[in-house]
């Protein structure tokens, strides 16, 4: 009988390319996933990867043996979601995946009630904005800014919440210093961008240097407060913010809609449905404040 766990090897090289890649994406060393991978062409008495000086690349059977191990994957990935939808109890390890701003800047206090609430439910945040495979139980729960809903994966139960309004922000006492005449370049601080975004000249206040890139929503804000130059942020970051101002002359921007997101089996699980249910209320009371003017 084929061993499930030395399939997972095997998909991981394939996947990965390189004995290295594997190990790293399994949390082992070299030689384990060489060992695994021999153990599995033992088993079934073929070679499954031909060595090159770039990697490893399937063979001819190999190819054949990776459609298979794909069904054993969504297989497995079935029967543990299954499993899982059918505790119903209130306790145990619930993931919740967020945006860092909702995480920090909002919905902590909501967190913190909810874990009070149920002392038995372990909770695990991870907050980033990165796509989360809920299928493969990567988390729970997340909860996501969408622009078109469209794009939302089919096989996703998804609860709509409110609308997010964004404004461009820079620190007030670098509009004061601009508005006496300071010559010191305004800066556009993104996070990621291609180039210069349409926001950075509707305004007053015209960006004139080059830009200022972090992949941190945390510096973003922070880089905004030192006065570096202007960005863009969700209205209920930025008005909250005392050392900011709104850059005159800019608009709203909407910034998308928040959307609870739960998979399959796992969404009838009771402290799912709790979370899912208590977040919800919390949110569509935050309504105003998510879309402000």
């Amino acid at each position: 009988m084929i061993d499930w766990d030395d399939v997972r090897y095997f998909l991981a090289v394939a996947r990965g390319g390189s004995v290295r890649a594997a190990a790293g994406h399994l949390g082992v060393n070299h030689s384990t996933v060489l060992r695994r991978i021999a153990q599995l062409e033992e088993r079934l008495g073929t070679h499954m990867f031909e060595k090159l000086p770039a990697g490893y690349r399937l063979t001819a059977a190999g190819e054949e043996i990776l459609e298979f191990a794909n069904q054993m994957e969504a297989s497995s990935h079935q029967l543990e979601t299954r499993v899982f939808g059918r505790d119903q109890s209130v306790r145990g390890l619930l993931r919740v995946t967020l945006p860092p701003f909702l995480a920090t800047h909002l919905l902590m206090p909501d967190l913190a009630d909810f874990s009070r609430m149920n002392p038995d439910i372990e909770m695990e945040i991870l907050p980033t904005g990165a796509v989360a495979n809920l299928t493969n139980r990567e988390a729970d729960v997340a909860i996501r800014i969408v622009l078109d809903r469209e794009t939302l994966p089919p096989n996703l139960h998804g609860l709509p919440g409110p609308e997010l309004s964004s404004g461009i922000y820079m620190a007030r006492d670098r509009l004061t210093a601009w508005r006496a005449g300071v010559a010191d370049p305004v800066r556009w601080i993104v996070i990621n961008t291609d180039g210069l975004p349409g926001w950075a000249r509707e305004g007053e206040i015209h960006t004139t240097g080059a830009p200022f890139r972090t992949p941190d929503a945390e510096t973003q804000i922070v880089a905004t407060r030192q006065g570096i130059g202007m960005t863009k942020l969700p209205c209920f970051v930025g008005d909250a913010d005392p050392l900011l101002v709104r850059v005159p002359g800019t608009e709203l921007h909407g910034h998308g809609t928040l959307w609870l997101l739960t998979q399959g089996e796992t969404r009838k699980t009771k402290r799912v449905r709790l979370f899912t249910e208590f977040i919800s209320r919390r949110l569509a009371a935050y309504a105003p404040l998510l879309g402000s003017e």
